[in-house]
């Protein structure tokens, strides 16, 4: 695929289309349960470096005590640290998810914004959380870059990027908008199954006609002319 490449629209439809075929990501999963931004931003808080059991097990322990920001103000912190371990840097999200509901009230009169950059002032939020709440938790068109979505985008060829950032740089700029709102989901949901980061499940993908990634690693599969990548110069 080259960069920019047309054919991504028929990349995504195959993606959605897996998508209800594998396992749901768990910030989905949540969202899907509860229709509630507040426990999508807590859920998308716990998954950072985390796998989505671990972090699906975690956020049912701590919404069976967490219903609501008041409910984390009236919470220990150790205790917090206890029922979301064994979570990647539990400590510091327990830290994060104290002071949030503090910095609710004193900014956003205790309700979750719907704005990335306003997300970015919450404890323990960064952009590729806020994008994913947004998108995920309000619908609204937001790119979230993960390192699957990162990972996925530079294998097919769409993207020549080095880092997560330059990727949601770059998406902005050439990702039809249409496709913001989802995206993150179905490329995360294909990269968890059938784009994994070591030993891709090549001979299963269905888009590989279409990846530069097949093409350069094994030589006996060529790419149809008009879909073949340009070589970059190194």
């Amino acid at each position: 695929m080259e960069i920019g490449s047309p054919q991504i629209e028929l990349v995504y439809k195959v993606f959605a289309q897996e998508f209800k075929i594998n396992r749901t990501p768990v910030v989905d999963l949540i969202e899907i349960q509860t229709k509630d931004p507040f426990k999508v931003l807590i859920t998308t808080i716990l998954s950072a470096r985390t796998k989505d059991e671990t972090t699906a097990a975690a956020a049912k322990r701590l919404f069976e005590s967490v219903k609501n920001p008041r409910d984390l103000k009236n919470i220990s912190e150790d205790k917090l640290q206890k029922l979301i371990f064994p979570v990647g840097f539990y400590r510091m999200k327990a830290r994060h998810l104290k002071e949030l509901p503090l910095v609710l009230e004193k900014h956003f009169g205790g309700k979750i914004p719907a704005d990335v950059d306003e997300l970015t002032k919450l404890p323990g939020v960064g952009r590729k959380t806020a994008n994913l709440v947004v998108a995920v938790a309000f619908k609204k068109p937001a790119v979230c870059v993960d390192i699957h979505v990162h990972r996925i985008f530079n294998r097919l060829g769409y993207l020549k990027t080095s880092t997560p950032f330059e990727t949601e740089m770059e998406l902005r700029r050439t990702l039809p908008v249409k496709f913001w709102i989802t995206f993150n989901s179905y490329f995360v949901s294909y990269g968890q199954h059938t784009c994994l980061p070591v030993k891709p499940k090549c001979s299963e993908c269905r888009v590989s006609g279409y990846c530069a990634f097949l093409w350069n690693n094994v030589p006996t599969v060529k790419p149809p002319k008009n879909l073949k990548p340009k070589r970059q110069k190194s």
